[in-house]
């Protein structure tokens, strides 16, 4: 049994594939809100239109970690990652409002900026590249905690029932406990931004 669990540990157990869902083609499984779209030109999903949130109408996701890499073409382009909607939205501010946005955009506070959940846990460091360049996020959902990594840096930790900012703005979420499994989305936030996306996926 010695000689068993030396060779084992010789020998790491590889961590499970992360699964597509978005498949490089096309829209399917994806679904639509607000006025605001999304298009696939060369194998990327592309923001275009006002604002809107797509989302992933196929499964909840829970106790698991979700990978998007995306590029941005501007300082001030702005999307976000939406995680944890109880059901399907019915206009793109349900997110905000329902689920925890996670922040893209390079210009904002550490509260506002790329890895932030949107005005309720800030980013402890900047680690978005430049214009242009991929980024990898990788957004980590087990029960009541939220962990955001970029670019292989941990920039966020956030546990239900951690203090928050008061609220003062109507557009910032309302407070309050988010379900531990739900959909998630891609956030379209305005015409001027454009943001693209070349892979969503998620490892159980």
């Amino acid at each position: 049994m010695r000689t068993l669990a030396l060779v084992l540990s010789a020998f790491p157990i590889a961590a499970a594939d992360f699964r597509p869902l978005f498949n490089g083609r096309n829209l399917d499984g994806w679904v639509m809100t607000g006025p605001g779209r999304f298009v696939v030109e060369d194998g990327l999903m592309k923001t275009t239109g006002g604002m809107g949130l797509l989302y992933y109408s196929k499964e909840k996701l829970s106790n698991c970690t979700l990978r998007v890499v995306f590029k941005t073409t501007g300082q001030r382009a702005n999307s976000g990652v939406v995680i944890r909607l109880p059901e399907p939205p019915s206009d793109p501010w349900y997110g905000v409002h329902n689920g925890y946005e996670v922040q893209i955009d390079a210009a904002g506070d550490d509260w506002h900026s790329t890895g932030a959940i949107y005005s309720l846990s800030k980013v402890t460091s900047r680690q978005q590249k430049p214009t242009g360049e991929w980024n990898t996020m990788e957004i980590e959902i087990r029960d009541k905690v939220t962990r955001i990594s970029l670019n292989g840096v941990l920039i966020n930790e956030f546990t239900e029932g951690q203090p928050v900012p008061e609220r003062k703005q109507w557009y910032e979420p309302i407070r309050g406990p988010r379900a531990p499994a739900g959909y998630i989305g891609l956030q379209n936030h305005d015409a001027a931004s454009t943001v693209y996306f070349k892979e969503v996926s998620v490892q159980r």
